[in-house]
């Protein structure tokens, strides 16, 4: 039976346990941008199915636009915040990730990294704090009978939303920093040897001395840095439950982590029956573009066209590097669609295109387009991947230094330094991107891997979020390293208890051969005096 039928037959029985009548209600905690980007695809894939969903949103959301018409409930509660203070705080968190850490040390990189995520912390907490201090609204959601809460894992509340609520817990996550959460609160193994920590931007073929690199990224990620002020969370969750209790215990008891990733981006690593790999999602065939640009792809001949963008929280660049980038982008044979919000570059060639908007996907998906310039975000990858197209990196922040590490060491992309190219550097990247075949073919079999899959991403995700809700959580999936303490875990009391039998085994031989020794010395210094 072909993949296609097995997908098929595999839809019908879902079909059987959620009609249209009898569907799920699914309470929803997002996260803005790209996180709110692969949330929605789940959440229109389940109205699709006959479930009711409710998003939680804030009076300060940026990108949810709750006017739009939507199948999608949107519960709206009020907070401290203006949108306008949200968008401000957020574009100058984004500002200072991409051209303050550049130019910082190792040591002082990541605790820039730490500062700025703990003032996304402090801005989620007081989300949170508006959110379940609102007894009216916590009231109503009690009694509105929600099935499951799905939650993006990156922003805290929704585990302490779950206990409040008491339904089950579905997590929907890209990583975390050092893989900290998926760690201690999923309990996912990562040996060092072998799993490149993310934001190592290491391979999992490591030599020696980056193996020793890996294991110090590991003990940092351990020791010293947090992704939130997690004190501060354990004593506001310690409040509102009225009992001692920490984040991570709180986050420990999701049912399902759905993880935005798969095997075409991944290396190989272990894990648990709990996680699921859903990357690619979002992805789908590319559709017609729009007249006028599709007049200009066309126009490019053989050479075909290249599609550049920095993603959708980048519009500040300088004049000074615009200008690089233009002029390298002036020299080549193809034509350019560059998604780019300021003023027009003085060296933008008649062979670029400037557009405010791109129909990114559809881009990516035309038969034209010969390589994509890209910061290295996952969604723009995984459409790249989809559609199998090699890539020139720009990393400016988070994971995405790491996502475009991936990508080089599948052989499927080249890196530059967003803040340090020539036009001479960018010229170059391109052409080997281009002109070396090698790069192409291994586009093309990461994408071969995301499409030969036996269910779609997407109904994969749903599947498991139908599952959770149909048997009231999955306990038979839990790993039993929930329940143990760190030192079982690493079997550190055994080990003990088989080093005290050990000496005390070696402690009694000892004293029996020194007592047997001293008895025939005595015994024999009798017989010599006899």
């Amino acid at each position: 039976m072909s993949m296609k039928w097995i997908s098929v037959l595999l839809l019908l029985q879902l079909g059987c346990y959620f009609s249209p009548g009898n569907g799920g209600k699914v309470l929803v905690w997002p996260i803005e941008y790209s996180h709110w980007i692969n949330m929605k695809t789940i959440l229109d894939e389940l109205v699709q199915r006959g479930h009711e969903v409710t998003v939680l949103t804030s009076s300060a959301s940026i990108l949810i636009d709750t006017n739009k018409p939507s199948a999608i409930k949107f519960e709206i509660y009020p907070t401290s915040l203006t949108k306008h203070d949200f968008e401000v705080l957020f574009k100058k968190m984004i500002h200072r990730l991409t051209y303050d850490l550049p130019k910082a040390t190792f040591w002082t990189y990541f605790s820039l990294m730490r500062e700025i995520f703990w003032e996304f912390s402090d801005c989620f907490e007081k989300f949170c704090k508006n959110l379940v201090l609102n007894k009216k609204l916590i009231t109503k959601l009690q009694e509105s009978g929600f099935d499951l809460l799905l939650a993006d894992a990156i922003g805290p509340c929704g585990e302490l939303l779950a206990e409040l609520l008491k339904i089950t817990l579905v997590y929907s996550l890209r990583f975390s920093p050092g893989y900290q959460i998926e760690k201690y609160s999923g309990g996912l193994p990562i040996p060092p040897s072998y799993v490149p920590v993310v934001m190592s931007e290491l391979s999992d073929q490591m030599t020696f001395v980056e193996r020793v690199k890996n294991m110090m990224y590991v003990l940092y990620f351990d020791f010293w840095f947090q992704t939130f002020n997690e004190k501060k969370w354990d004593e506001f969750y310690t409040e509102i439950l009225g009992r001692p209790t920490t984040l991570s215990e709180l986050r420990r008891k999701a049912e399902m982590w759905l993880i935005r990733t798969y095997w075409d981006f991944e290396f190989p690593r272990p894990l648990l029956p709990h996680f699921e790999f859903v990357g690619g999602l979002h992805c789908k065939p590319a559709k017609p573009l729009p007249k006028e640009m599709e007049e200009f792809a066309q126009s490019s001949g053989e050479n075909g066209i290249v599609v550049f963008t920095l993603g959708s929280m980048i519009s500040n660049m300088t004049e000074e590097r615009a200008n690089v980038i233009a002029s390298a982008l002036a020299q080549i044979p193809q034509k350019v669609i560059w998604r780019f919000d300021g003023k027009k570059p003085d060296t933008v060639g008649p062979n670029t295109r400037l557009y405010k908007w791109i129909p990114q996907n559809d881009l990516l998906g035309h038969p034209k387009t010969k390589a994509f310039i890209t910061h290295g975000g996952t969604n723009g990858i995984y459409e790249a991947i989809y559609h199998g197209i090699p890539m020139l990196g720009l990393p400016l922040f988070a994971d995405q230094p790491d996502n475009i590490a991936h990508m080089k060491a599948k052989g499927a992309a080249v890196r530059l330094d967003f803040n340090t190219i020539s036009s001479t550097d960018l010229l170059n990247a391109l052409k080997t991107v281009i002109n070396d075949p090698s790069y192409k073919e291994n586009a093309m079999k990461l994408s071969k891997i995301q499409h030969d899959q036996p269910v779609k991403p997407l109904d994969r995700a749903v599947f498991w979020i139908e599952f959770v809700m149909r048997h009231k959580g999955a306990k038979h999936l839990r790993p039993a390293s929930h329940d143990l303490t760190w030192f079982q875990y690493h079997s550190l009391d055994v080990l003990g208890f088989l080093l005290a039998c050990v000496g005390t085994a070696i402690f009694v031989i000892t004293k029996c051969c020194l007592f047997c020794c001293q008895k025939f010395a005595k015994t024999e210094r009798k017989e010599k005096r006899e």
